[in-house]
C-alpha cells in the first residue's frame, strides 16, 4: 500500500475532523459549568474532561509528535487529561476527575479551539499515510467519547432527585401494546471468515480477519423488549439464583438489583430515567441498561442463550449498518418494528457470550497508541451493534465494544440465540 495520500483524501479527512470536533462541543452546549464538572461515579467522566481529553489526544499524538517547535496550550494538561497511556507519563487519577473545578469550561473550549487551529494548519502539510490513519483513529476515538459523554450525563442526572432532562422532556411516543413474538432465523455451521479485512477504518482489536468453525445456530429477529423483561421481573427473575451465574448473583445481592438500572416503580407504574427526563417505559422497545449477568439470566429463563460475537457478526454481516443512532435525537431505544432480521444496529448494544480476547495473530501496535485496546483484553465481554447514542457511521459488523460483565450504565441490551 502506498505511503502517501492522494490529493482528495486530505480535504475529506479535514472535513470529517471539523464535523466531529464541532459535534462534541454541541453535545455539551446545554450543560452548565456544574453539569460539566461533576463526576457521578468512577466509571463516568465529567463532560468537561471528555472535551479536554479528546483535544489532548490530537495535541499529544499528532501535533506535539509531528510539528516542529509545537507549543502546548498548557503543559499541565498533559497530566490532567491523559486517560490511561502509561507510555506518555503520569496522569491525574480517574476517580478524582470530578474534582477538577479548574480549569473552567470556557478555558477547555479555548483549548479545543487552539488545537483545532493548529490542526487546520497541520492538514496543509500532511503527506504521510500513517499520520492520516492516526488522525482517523483520533476521530473515531472522539466519537466514542461523544457516546460516553451522553451516557455519563444520563448517569449523573439520574442521581438527582428532581430528575433533570438533558434534552427537552417532551412526551415521547410510547407503544404499550404487545409486540409480535420473536421468530428465529437459522444459519448453517461450517468454517466462516470473521473480523475486519483490508480497506476501511477499523480498530486494531477487530483484526486480523480469520476463520472460525461454527455449529448451526439460530438468532432472534429482534432484541428483547421492555415488556418481555417485565415478565421476567414479575416471574421472580431477580430472586431466582438458579438462573444466574455465581458472580452475577453475588453482585445482584451486593447492589440490590431488582430491575434494569434506570427503572423506577412509582404509583404502580414502571418508568425509567432517560436523557429526556423520567419517561414511561415503552414495552415494545428494547430493554437497556442491563448487565451481561442480567442478560445471561434472562436467556436462561427463556431456555436460550446469548450469541457469540462470531454468530452475531455472521447474522448481521449482510445487513446495512443503519438504525436509531445519536443523530436521530430520540436518545432512547425505539421499537424494532417490521419483519425479518432487524435492529442489529442502533437502539442498544447487544451483549454476546464472548470474552474480549485477542484474535489469532493479533499484535499490539508499537508505542503509546498500542495501549488503546490490547491491554484491556482481560475480564471483559464483547458487545455489538451500537446504540441510540452512538454516532452514525461509527459502527460496522466487526466492531467490538467491551465492558466488564457487571457494568450496566451503557445502553446495553440483548438478542437471543440458540443451537439448532
Amino acid at each position: 500500500m502506498p505511503n502517501r495520500l492522494s490529493a482528495p483524501d486530505l480535504p475529506v479527512l479535514q472535513k470529517k475532523y471539523e464535523s466531529v470536533r464541532q459535534r462534541s462541543v454541541s453535545l455539551a452546549a446545554s450543560l452548565s459549568e456544574a453539569d460539566a464538572t461533576v463526576q457521578s461515579m468512577e466509571d463516568a467522566s465529567p463532560a468537561k474532561w471528555h472535551l479536554a481529553h479528546t483535544s489532548w489526544f490530537f495535541e499529544t499524538f499528532i501535533l506535539a509528535a509531528n510539528v516542529k517547535n509545537y507549543q502546548r496550550f498548557d503543559p499541565a494538561y498533559d497530566y490532567l487529561f491523559n486517560s490511561y497511556y502509561e507510555a506518555v507519563g503520569a496522569r491525574h487519577p480517574r476517580s478524582f476527575r470530578g474534582l477538577l473545578t479548574r480549569p473552567p469550561q470556557d478555558e477547555i473550549l479555548a483549548y479545543r479551539q487552539y488545537v483545532d487551529d493548529a490542526m487546520s494548519t497541520f492538514f496543509g502539510s500532511v503527506r504521510r499515510l500513517e499520520i492520516c490513519r492516526l488522525v482517523e483513529l483520533g476521530l473515531h476515538h472522539e466519537e466514542q467519547h461523544q457516546e460516553l459523554l451522553l451516557t455519563d450525563i444520563l448517569h449523573l442526572f439520574a442521581q438527582n432527585p428532581i430528575r433533570p432532562a438533558y434534552r427537552n422532556p417532551v412526551p415521547l411516543e410510547v407503544n404499550c401494546g404487545r409486540v409480535e413474538e420473536i421468530t428465529w432465523h437459522a444459519f448453517d455451521g461450517g468454517v466462516r471468515a470473521v473480523g475486519h479485512g483490508e480497506g476501511s477504518f477499523c480498530f486494531d482489536c477487530e483484526t486480523p480477519r480469520h476463520d472460525v468453525l461454527l455449529s448451526p445456530f439460530e438468532v432472534a429477529d429482534r432484541a428483547v423488549t421492555n415488556g418481555e423483561w417485565l415478565a421476567f421481573l414479575e416471574d421472580g427473575g431477580y430472586a431466582n439464583a438458579s438462573l444466574w451465574l455465581a458472580d452475577g448473583w453475588d453482585i445482584l445481592r451486593q447492589e440490590s438489583w431488582v430491575a434494569p438500572l434506570y427503572w423506577e416503580y412509582t404509583d404502580g407504574v414502571w418508568q425509567n430515567m432517560t436523557l429526556r427526563g423520567l419517561q414511561p417505559i415503552d414495552l415494545a422497545a428494547p430493554v437497556s441498561q442491563v448487565s451481561f449477568f442480567e442478560a445471561a439470566a434472562y436467556a436462561s429463563w427463556v431456555e436460550a442463550r446469548l450469541p457469540t460475537e462470531y454468530e452475531w457478526e455472521i447474522a448481521a454481516g449482510s445487513l446495512e449498518a443503519g438504525g436509531n443512532f445519536a443523530e436521530s435525537e430520540l436518545l432512547r431505544p425505539r421499537p424494532q418494528n417490521g419483519s425479518g432480521l432487524r435492529g442489529f444496529y442502533g437502539d442498544v448494544w447487544e451483549w454476546t457470550q464472548s470474552p474480549f480476547t485477542p484474535y489469532p495473530g493479533y499484535k499490539v501496535s508499537a508505542g503509546a497508541v498500542g495501549e488503546y485496546n490490547g491491554k484491556f483484553m482481560n475480564g471483559q465481554m464483547v458487545l455489538k451493534g451500537g446504540s441510540c447514542v452512538t454516532p452514525a457511521g461509527h459502527i460496522r459488523s466487526t466492531y467490538r465494544n467491551f465492558f466488564h460483565p457487571q457494568k450496566r450504565w451503557q445502553f446495553s441490551g440483548l438478542r437471543l440465540a440458540r443451537d439448532c
